[in-house]
């Protein structure tokens, strides 16, 4: 049964840098051999994650890029930005406004310490709710 995660942002480390617990998640996918799509909400937003992931932790190599070219299938982190289409893939890591459609085993979604953005997660959690997926909350 397909799973969704919400990651409701309140630590100073997070909330003064929400980018940085997406390359957090990331990492962790990877880490558990799960290849995964990380829907950005523009294509600034997916320039400056591919920029971060380089940088946020020294120690770890998380092999990524932007989606659109031929290599994106032996990518393990493909960044996604609006636009774009991409075969669908077991892990996603949502940073937009409307929930994931497609396959997917687990989705989760990170939610800024912002209640304008905090709206959009609560019809989310409605959504894949209504089409019968299970749901956790993480306070970070």
């Amino acid at each position: 049964m397909p799973r969704a995660d919400f990651y409701l942002i309140a630590k100073p480390r997070f909330r003064d840098d929400p980018l940085r617990l997406v390359c957090e998640l990331a990492k962790r996918a990877l880490e558990s051999g799960q290849a995964t799509l990380i829907l950005a909400r523009s294509v600034e937003q997916a320039e400056a994650l591919d920029e971060k992931l380089w940088e946020f932790d020294e120690a770890a190599f998380i092999p990524h890029q932007l989606a659109g070219d031929d290599d994106d299938a032996l990518t393990p982190v493909l960044i996604v930005p609006p636009g774009v289409a991409t075969p669908d893939r077991a892990m996603v890591i949502n940073l937009r406004d409307d929930a994931v459609a497609g396959i997917f085993e687990r989705v989760l979604e990170v939610v800024p310490d912002d209640e304008t953005q905090r709206a959009g997660s609560r019809e989310r959690w409605k959504a894949y709710k209504a089409a019968g997926i299970e749901i956790a909350k993480h306070d970070m």
